[in-house]
C-alpha cells in the first residue's frame, strides 16, 4: 500500500483557493447619481445668473453702438439734404429716397434699418425734444424708464 497525502485542513483549503470575487455589475449607484446631479445643480446655479448678465450687458452695447451707427447715418443725410428726416419720413429715408427730397444720394445704411436687441423699431423723432432729433430704444421691457436692461438707450446721453 501506498503512502497518501496528508489531507488538508479546511482553512489551509481556503487559501490556496480564495473565494471568487462577487460579481458586479458596470454602472453608477443611484447615490453616484445623486450626487452628479447635485453638483451640475450648483454649477448650473452659479454660472447660469452670470451668464443672462452677460447677455444683457451685450445687447444694451448692441443698441448702443447701434444707435452710433444711425445717427451717423442720419449726420450724412443731414449734409446732403440741408436737414434731418421728419418724424413721419423716420429712419426709412436713410435707405429709401423720400419723395419730397430731390437731393437725397443714399442710402445711407448698407443692410437697412435695423430693429433693436430686443425685436422692435427704434423711435424716430425729428425735431427732438432734446436736440435735433430723438433717438432711442425703450430697453427690454419696452416700457418708458426703468433699470439695467429695462432702461431707455437713448443718442443724447
Amino acid at each position: 500500500m501506498a503512502l497518501q497525502p496528508p489531507e488538508p485542513e479546511v482553512s489551509q483549503m481556503k487559501r490556496m483557493h480564495p473565494p471568487a470575487p462577487a460579481h458586479r455589475s458596470s454602472g453608477f449607484t443611484l447615490l453616484e447619481l445623486l450626487v452628479v446631479l447635485v453638483v451640475l445643480g450648483l454649477l448650473a446655479g452659479i454660472v447660469g445668473p452670470k451668464y443672462f448678465n452677460q447677455l444683457g450687458r451685450s445687447e444694451t452695447k448692441v443698441a448702443r453702438a447701434q444707435i452710433g451707427g444711425l445717427s451717423k447715418a442720419l449726420d450724412i443725410y443731414r449734409v446732403e439734404t440741408g436737414r434731418y428726416p421728419s418724424t413721419e419720413q423716420g429712419l426709412s429715408a436713410l435707405v429709401a429716397a423720400p419723395s419730397d427730397e430731390p437731393r437725397w444720394s443714399g442710402p445711407y445704411l448698407q443692410k437697412g434699418v435695423p430693429q433693436d436687441p430686443w425685436g422692435r423699431a427704434y423711435v424716430y423723432r425729428s425735431p427732438g425734444e432734446n436736440g435735433d432729433y430723438d433717438l432711442l430704444t425703450l430697453g427690454k421691457d419696452g416700457q418708458p424708464g426703468g433699470e439695467g436692461e429695462n432702461a431707455e438707450i437713448t443718442s443724447w446721453q
